[in-house]
């Protein structure tokens, strides 16, 4: 039988240690990186939905163009599948909407990550979200900026939203149940506006309540059929638009239907 020496023990540990801080720069790597060397096995520690994470990260968004450092950290740190009912979490990290309940879905990431970097949030800046929906956009955005405000006309996703937000630890996110279209008023102006439902046109109370050289990033369009992913800056009183992508929201919702 082999029996190691002292010295070689050491080396062991020392490569061993290095394997792990392989594993752990995994998400910094780009694809290209990726397919010009074979890639290490996971630790038990990089498995299951963690792994999960950093594989969507590389994969769905840094593949397609998301550049942004801190939004690329926020989006391999946030858990998504705790914002999704227990029998979608087999699916957290697909590359797809997932439904939430009360008709309502969780956006796909890569749309998470392009709105957010869209949005241009600095460490200090004041955000608004319409549409709170699961939480989870409110949780990316609180990575970025501790000032985050989020509305949600359905009581129930509301409620729900802002239990798993403070239970993740992200206590600083305000949470209002009511009619996004009217925006915040008493807390504006904000920033950064980020609308995650579909009004057919620009509500102009949020326009209102953005801040000069502020951003917001908006799908506009009829319900279910063809919409267009804008990105607003507010100059003066005029807005400049500037049109990003087609997309598919679920309609905004208005109080008394």
């Amino acid at each position: 039988m082999y029996k190691s020496s002292p010295g070689e023990v050491d080396r062991v540990r020392r490569a061993r240690g290095v394997l792990v801080a392989v594993l752990a720069g995994a998400a910094l790597l780009s694809p290209a990186s990726c397919r010009q060397q074979a890639a290490p096995a996971p630790s038990p520690a990089r498995t299951g939905f963690e792994f999960q994470r950093q594989q969507m990260v590389r994969q769905q968004i840094r593949a397609r163009g998301v550049k942004d450092r801190r939004v690329l950290e926020a989006m391999a740190k946030v858990p998504r599948e705790e914002f999704i009912p227990a029998d979608q979490r087999p699916h957290a990290y697909e590359d797809g909407p997932l439904p939430i309940g009360e008709g309502q879905t969780i956006s796909q990431p890569y749309i998470v990550a392009l709105m957010t970097e869209l949005l241009e949030v600095k460490k200090a800046g004041k955000v608004l979200e319409i549409g709170t929906g699961s939480g989870y956009q409110a949780a990316v955005l609180a990575e970025l900026t501790p000032h985050v405000y989020t509305i949600e006309i359905i009581p129930t996703l509301a409620q729900r939203a802002e239990k798993t937000l403070k239970r993740l630890g992200y206590s600083t996110v305000k949470v209002r149940t009511g009619d996004g279209y009217l925006g915040w008023p008493e807390q504006a102006p904000f920033d950064g506006i980020i609308v995650t439902c579909a009004p057919e046109k620009v509500p102009e109370p949020l326009k209102e309540q953005l801040a000069e050289g502020g951003r917001m990033v908006i799908p506009v369009g009829p319900q279910w059929t063809s919409q267009t992913l804008y990105v607003l800056r507010k100059r003066g009183s005029k807005l400049e638009q500037t049109a990003v992508i087609p997309v598919r929201f679920v309609p905004m919702v208005r109080e008394g239907g």
